[in-house]
């Protein structure tokens, strides 16, 4: 989950789409720490699915903020834009630092919990593994999404900030982002046990630090190799969007015949069991007819025999 949600996010063209794909990548970090098994590692997964919440709603809002004011969810055609959403810009920038898990955000507070379940499980590889994942969210998240749409090549377009109540919204998410940064108690206060434990040392600080700089790195070194193109990555939806859809042509079809089979064939039924009854009980009918008043005491007697007889057989 971890480097699918990467590399589909790497590939996306939508601002959106591109937040998106870091959910999966998120939710794959809590799932590993599930995987690891230890109480540091559970206690890292839950803490980082509550301060995920935050810096992604803080991603979501920058990027909606850049939709509603421009109209334009492809990062092909925007770019340069800080010039004129400058609070815009910052809330992206620390929704961008707190996914990459930069010290003293969210996100490193709570990374560092399973990072450090892993070391104490003694699953090394998993460390390495969960430390190029964090790598990768640097590239796609910390670099990628900010530098398309806020820096790189100016598009010229010059949008606003959005309303008052959007901006509110923003800055409260950013605080909050911030905030568990300098008092991680205060996320840690709220997990299912309580943990004594400060994220904020020097080991801790600077192996992120070398992360963060390496994911940069990594990114502006590949950054011609990262050049936005005006495509539409293909996922697994292309499944249920064009094979599923065929499907459901194909079943209407089939549908639509075996409708008009027994449409056909029922109405021509229909048609003759009318005819029969119309036959029986139509004006020149046989149960239409006057008959004769001799004939009817013969069929009610004929009728009341047959009663006598089966009542008398079955007793």
């Amino acid at each position: 989950m971890v480097f699918y949600g990467i590399f589909l996010g790497a590939l996306s063209n939508d601002l959106r789409g591109m937040i998106s794909y870091s959910i999966i990548n998120q939710v794959g970090f809590m799932v590993a720490g599930v995987g690891i098994g230890s109480q540091m590692a559970l206690l890292g997964a839950a803490a980082h699915a509550f301060c995920h919440i935050l810096y992604k709603s803080l991603l979501f809002m920058s990027a909606g903020s850049v939709v509603y004011m421009t109209g334009i969810r492809k990062t092909t055609e925007l770019g340069g834009i800080f010039r004129s959403m400058k609070l815009t810009t910052i809330c992206a920038i620390i929704g961008a630092v707190s996914i990459s898990a930069f010290p003293l955000t969210s996100g490193f507070i709570s990374k560092s919990l399973y990072m450090e379940g892993a070391i104490d499980a003694g699953m090394a590889g998993v460390w390495y593994l969960i430390a190029a994942g964090s790598i990768g969210v640097v590239a796609l998240t910390g670099c990628k999404y900010t530098w398309f749409v806020f820096f790189g090549k100016d598009s010229g377009r010059r949008p606003l900030d959005p309303p008052f109540s959007m901006k509110i919204g923003m800055l409260i998410v950013a605080f909050l982002c911030i905030l568990p940064g300098f008092v991680p108690q205060s996320v840690y206060m709220m997990l299912p046990e309580q943990i004594d434990y400060n994220p904020n040392t020097a080991s801790h600080i600077i192996t992120q630090l070398q992360l963060l700089l390496f994911g940069c790195l990594a990114f502006f070194m590949f950054l011609g190799m990262m050049k936005r193109s005006n495509t539409i990555a293909l996922d697994f939806d292309w499944l249920w969007r064009k094979l599923g859809l065929g499907f459901l042509i194909l079943m209407e079809g089939i549908i639509a015949t075996i409708s008009k089979f027994f449409v056909f064939y029922g109405l021509k039924a229909f048609g003759r069991l009318k005819a029969e009854i119309f036959e029986l009980q139509g004006p020149d009918g046989i149960l239409a007819r006057n008959w004769a008043i001799g004939n009817t005491m013969l069929i009610a007697v004929a009728m009341l025999g047959a009663f006598l007889v089966l009542y008398y057989a079955a007793f």
